[in-house]
């Protein structure tokens, strides 16, 4: 039925530089997303597969450049609720086909195609979005209809995105003044555990998944759509962690999720007992003990950062589902929680990010401090960086 074999055996699976055909998006690629619409039964055509630009055979090998999925399904029992659930299994359903890779979310995706994938029949989106829409309809019966268009032209791309930022946008303001102390229960998340086996997300009101496309609102509209599935709720038990935040039974789940690789979980700390990385993050904490602060990249920055590393390197040491004391990913919108790395004293040890995070998080950071946040415009490196601390007082 399908060109290739297509199965959860196939998630996990890497493909590397000069192993690809072509490749979509990823990190030298400026435009790039996916979104997920729930519509109403008369607005989506089922089955319908749209390729807008070049489809896969109509581009050289080594091919890279901008792409969109715009998927749109339709159900009685559907709310606009589970829109960003059912975005985020674009990236497990992608992961099932034999020699196709897909990382990340929203406006950061990356998406590889085998060459022998390629030369095995796989040579059009239109085969991708067959296998998707079967996925998705045999997995998630409450959706009756749905529809699908692949856009690799780029002023197609830069249309749909620029609909899509909003709505991510709007998603992110859902979860402004809802607390911890609020609610009875946060949302694990395992989605990603084909990648790195030991590592589950722990979402709650102030801490958005890492991969930025799971908040706690679309997590708990997770456990409707599919109450088997990689979404799940966790009574969070009692405080047994004041500074780091953590509660005992969320580090039961823990303990069972990650197969006893990590046993406690401190929410809010990237020193001690620090929450596990997969690979999906949109940014990276890390320490550096020259200035006994921390510097934060964001996936989309370009270049080595203040400790000479780039955000691929840094990558390496904050995933795998690993607990690796001083480095930690997050999701951005986690940068604006008031819980923001609470145990770690929070902005108060931030000493580098790029210009465009703290543009970002401006609001979230008190006027006189962010001043005194180093970026890539004011230092290159960490003799440079302990200098502008030096002169701003905070060493």
């Amino acid at each position: 039925m399908y060109p290739v074999d297509v199965g959860p055996q196939y998630e996990g699976e890497r493909i590397r530089k000069g192993e690809f055909q072509v490749e979509f998006g990823g990190p030298s690629v400026s435009h790039k997303g996916e979104l997920a619409t729930v519509r109403g039964l008369d607005e989506v055509e089922h089955d319908k597969i749209t390729v807008t630009g070049p489809d896969i055979k109509d581009l050289p090998e080594g091919y890279s450049g901008s792409f969109f999925i715009k998927l749109d399904v339709a159900g009685e029992a559907l709310e606009k609720d589970m829109e960003a659930v059912l975005e985020r299994r674009i990236h497990q359903y992608i992961n099932y086909i034999e020699g196709v890779f897909h990382m990340a979310q929203r406006s950061d995706v990356w998406i590889r195609i085998h060459k022998n994938s390629f030369k095995n029949g796989l040579n059009s989106l239109e085969h991708v979005g067959r296998i998707l829409i079967d996925l998705y309809t045999a997995e998630l019966p409450v959706i009756e209809k749905m529809s699908l268009e692949f856009a690799t032209d780029p002023a197609r791309v830069q249309e749909l995105l620029g609909g899509a930022m909003k709505v991510y946008k709007e998603r992110d303001e859902r979860m402004k003044g809802l607390r911890e102390e609020d609610v009875e229960e946060f949302y694990g998340c395992v989605l990603c555990q084909s990648f790195a086996p030991t590592h589950v997300c722990v979402i709650t009101p102030e801490r958005v998944g890492l991969c930025g496309a799971v908040s706690w609102y679309d997590g708990r509209a997770a456990t409707k759509v599919d109450p088997e599935g990689a979404q799940f709720a966790i009574p969070k038990g009692n405080l047994v962690d004041e500074e780091g935040i953590g509660y005992d039974n969320v580090n039961e789940v823990v303990a069972e999720r990650t197969m006893g690789e990590s046993t406690r979980f401190s929410l809010h700390s990237a020193l001690s007992y620090p929450h596990t990385s997969c690979g999906c993050f949109e940014a990276i904490v890390f320490y550096i003990p020259e200035v006994d602060g921390f510097g934060i990249v964001s996936r989309d920055f370009v270049g080595s950062t203040v400790v000479g590393n780039p955000f691929s390197t840094l990558a390496g040491m904050a995933s795998g589902g690993k607990q690796n004391e001083g480095y930690l990913g997050v999701g951005v919108q986690y940068l604006s929680s008031p819980k923001f790395l609470i145990g770690d004293g929070g902005y108060s040890r931030v000493a580098w990010m790029p210009s465009t995070l703290k543009e970002l998080v401006q609001e979230s950071v008190s006027e006189g401090l962010l001043d005194k946040i180093a970026t890539e415009k004011d230092v290159q490196n960490v003799d440079e960086l302990t200098e502008f601390m030096q002169n701003a007082g905070r060493l």
